[in-house]
């Protein structure tokens, strides 16, 4: 038997699944290493998750079935999970980012599918540059923390002592 046929798994690519799940790894290492909700597992499931439903979409396109309106469906329930990591406490509404992040990792899948790896590789550099480089210059200077943020702070600093 042939040893590509057996692990063959048309229409998708092992190279580009590889490569959702290094995407996913390397923002959700950041998330993971920071104690924010999406880590690794999440970040690499949706990666993989949009991927496969982009593929999927493309393999079955016709005249009636376009692409483009399976990746509006992803981004719509995308933004549905990011909700449910969105939480509002004490007037302070925290997750924003997290949401926000898997919105991002739902659009490196749609990037993988669509385009190639290496982009999709790029631009996950990218969102981790974002999530670490704000946050170094929030602790650099104060002016980064004002109004929700210096809310924020107060509100976990008081959380932190009940």
């Amino acid at each position: 038997m042939d040893l590509a046929a057996l692990f063959a798994i048309e229409p998708y690519h092992w190279d580009r699944i590889g490569c959702a799940i290094l995407c996913g790894t390397i923002i959700g290492l950041e998330r993971q290493l920071r104690g924010k909700p999406v880590g690794i597992r999440t970040s690499s499931l949706i990666v993989l998750g949009t991927y496969m439903f982009i593929v999927s979409s493309m393999s079955i396109a016709t005249d009636i079935s376009d692409p483009s309106r399976i990746i509006g469906q992803v981004v719509t329930g995308i933004g549905f999970l990011g909700a449910g990591v969105m939480l509002s406490k004490e007037g302070v509404v925290i997750g924003v980012t997290s949401a926000a992040t898997i919105w991002a990792l739902a659009a490196i899948g749609v990037c993988i599918s669509v385009n190639n790896g290496w982009l999709a590789i790029k631009m996950s550099v990218v969102v981790v540059a974002i999530l670490y480089g704000v946050d170094l210059l929030e602790s650099y200077s104060s002016a980064f923390t004002r109004g929700v943020h210096a809310k924020y702070s107060n509100w976990r600093k008081s959380g932190s002592q009940e």
